[in-house]
């Protein structure tokens, strides 16, 4: 039996249909609010809008769940692959052995950009961040190759061309931004060591792929691959829902990837990090200081907008972090810093009471740190782990039989009705 909330407002009353999903989770209806009672729902940020039906990524704060298509996020660290882990979001399920080969053949065989991309650039002035170079590069990416979307194969194609050479013109920004050689990908390597080795390999200094690296990157990137409907996604949906090409929605989310309240808290975390052992490595000041309410400084990589307790990624990329220091034999003094503040933060009352406790960015800074990976290629390495999350909510979005365009109302509060005024009658100012 249907279930109906009901508004009444001056006497009329109008039923809105409630909805839930597999896990519970209900919602009202508010399809037709504006049209049968003149009113809209005003919702800055969205935290309480729904703007989509998805069986993409479950997520809840308060218990502190993620699971990508019902699989716990936990499992898929320990037990699975990025590449399978993205096969799992963009096709809805795991991939038997057959299946898994051929898409690591297509990753492969389509890792190489064209060779005209390098003209580009290399016209980028050399203090250009990197994010900013492959989201421009992403969307140029329907000049060289253009999309086909007649059939499911061909969908297919593109999208794991694009997985493809994401990695490849991520690693390219930085060689090309550093003035270094080129170095491309080898058929021979799995996804992750290709990159590390287009990253790090030098004609003087071939690159030596140790295990636990190789492993703390992949761990780092399924962690990253989707979080249901954030800054980031909205913006690939948003911008999809126009139905650009699939370059232009997944550059969109690149950029709305790059602000420090979204991809780049993990760099704001290091730097966070840094100041405090540039001074003297005092981390109660900085304790002190996040819980002044006339202090504007914050504790970088505590807290989320979505999770209330502790972020189910953050307990994992915590254990990463710590056995890879321990295999590179690494004494890190920032892991030290950030050690001691997670002990104070999570054991006082104010940080408990406000549900400030350490999320994802707190450790995955220290995890590519160790990697080797420049701090300014910190929100380009996450652009690739969201890159299959990205692709899986575009394409369902695209199916969606109650698709339409992106068209959100406001609530005006600008001037009534004025007129024009000749510059000759205006005041002097």
């Amino acid at each position: 039996m249907a279930e109906y909330v009901t508004l009444t407002y001056e006497g009329r009353s109008y039923q809105l249909p409630v909805i839930e999903g597999t896990e519970n989770e209900r919602g009202i209806d508010i399809l037709r609010l504006r049209t049968d009672t003149g009113f809209i729902t005003y919702d800055p940020g969205f935290a309480n809008t729904g703007a989509c039906k998805s069986g993409i990524t479950y997520m809840d704060g308060e218990k502190g769940i993620l699971r990508y298509r019902g699989i716990p996020v936990e499992e898929l660290a320990e037990r699975s692959t990025f590449k399978e882990t993205s096969y799992l979001l963009i096709n809805g399920r795991l991939p038997s052995d057959r299946e898994l080969r051929n898409f690591s053949i297509m990753l492969n065989d389509h890792s190489l950009v064209h060779e005209d991309m390098k003209t580009f650039y290399q016209n980028f002035p050399r203090l250009s961040h990197p994010m900013g170079i492959l989201s421009s590069m992403v969307n140029a990416l329907r000049s060289f190759y253009p999309e086909l979307q007649v059939t499911e194969e061909e969908i297919n194609f593109t999208v794991t061309r694009l997985l493809a050479k994401v990695r490849t013109m991520a690693a390219m920004s930085y060689k090309i931004s550093r003035g270094h050689t080129v170095v491309y990908p080898r058929p021979d390597l799995a996804y992750s060591e290709n990159f590390l080795n287009m990253m790090f390999n030098t004609p003087v200094k071939p690159y030596e792929f140790i295990k636990e690296v190789v492993r703390a990157l992949e761990v780092f990137w399924i962690l990253h691959a989707d979080h249901e409907q954030n800054c980031s996604t909205t913006a690939v949906r948003v911008v999809g829902s126009g139905r650009v090409n699939l370059y232009a929605a997944i550059s969109a989310g690149m950029s709305a990837l790059w602000g420090p309240l979204h991809g780049g808290a993990n760099q704001a975390v290091i730097e966070m990090l840094s100041d405090i052992h540039a001074s003297g490595g005092d981390y109660r000041k900085a304790v002190e200081r996040a819980k002044d309410k006339n202090d504007s400084f914050r504790l970088m990589g505590f807290g989320h907008r979505v999770y209330k307790t502790y972020d189910p990624r953050a307990k994992i990329m915590k254990r990463m972090c710590d056995n890879l220091l321990e295999a590179l034999n690494l004494a890190d003094p920032l892991l030290d810093i950030a050690k001691e503040l997670e002990e104070v933060a999570v054991k006082d009352p104010y940080f408990v009471d406000h549900n400030l406790y350490p999320n994802v960015d707190f450790y995955s800074g220290i995890v590519l740190r160790a990697i080797g990976i420049p701090t300014n290629m910190f929100t380009v390495m996450f652009a690739i782990g969201r890159l299959p999350g990205w692709i899986a909510q575009w394409k369902e979005s695209m199916d969606d039989p109650q698709w339409r365009i992106s068209r959100p109302r406001q609530i005006y509060t600008g001037p009534l009705e004025t007129h024009y005024v000749p510059m000759s009658e205006r005041e002097p100012s």
